[in-house]
């Protein structure tokens, strides 16, 4: 699922055996998925999928494609290494998601979850559902010092437009290892809706396009 891992490994098969023979270039390729969960259809800030597609498209050598839509218990979420959710409200996960997500998490998944609005219902819902998945490895935000805030852009604080403090990601760990991380201060609505539907609170559409940017490219690498 981590390209970087298996293009070290190439890389170093290639040191040793010498040079090969040219071949075609091959691409990879960068599949994003809107998880549909609850009652939520995946609608909630339609842009959103087009405009993480965008960004990562404009840095990064790999072929993107269009988002899926998918629920939890799909079975292409599987062949999908990247998610993305956003929502307003609260949600609750049936044990047949949590299942679901537990194995894809395990092999090497990652989402990305974002607050519309600045509505605090879907952020409090988040840590309490996906911090049913692995309960020994509680949902915690992540210091300015981790590497996600490194990962493209480097972030060394993201202030928050409405009131006076950071920002912080918050991420859940599979085995020590992030395999996801949620927004609470609509990050959506920064990076896709240029903080139109969300005007003065949150973070900048500056600062918002970094984030998505520097999530995309840890999940990719990592």
């Amino acid at each position: 699922m981590r390209i970087a891992a298996f293009s070290f490994v190439v890389a170093t098969l290639a040191l040793a055996m010498g040079p090969p023979p040219p071949s075609p270039p091959r691409e990879a390729t960068f599949f994003v998925g809107r998880l549909k969960y609850g009652k939520n259809n995946g609608t909630d800030c339609f842009d959103v999928g087009k405009g993480l597609l965008k960004l990562v498209s404009g840095v990064l050598t790999v072929r993107v494609e269009e988002e899926r839509r998918l629920l939890p218990t799909d079975a292409q979420l599987f062949e999908t290494p990247f998610l993305f959710m956003n929502g307003h409200n609260d949600f609750v996960l049936t044990e047949a998601d949590l299942e679901n997500l537990r194995v894809y998490f395990s092999h090497g998944g990652f989402l990305l979850a974002s607050e519309c609005c600045s509505q605090p219902a879907f952020p409090a819902a988040w840590r309490r559902e996906f911090g049913r998945l692995f309960p020994k490895e509680p949902i915690r935000p992540l210091p300015y010092s981790h590497p996600i805030y490194r990962s493209f852009y480097r972030l060394d604080r993201i202030p928050c437009l409405h009131e006076d403090r950071n920002v912080y990601l918050e991420g859940l760990f599979c085995q020590g290892n992030l395999v996801a991380v949620m927004c609470p201060d609509g990050l959506c609505c920064a990076f896709a809706m240029q903080n139109q539907c969300n005007v003065g609170k949150g973070v900048s559409p500056e600062d918002g396009k970094k984030i998505a940017l520097n999530v995309a490219v840890y999940a990719f690498t990592h």
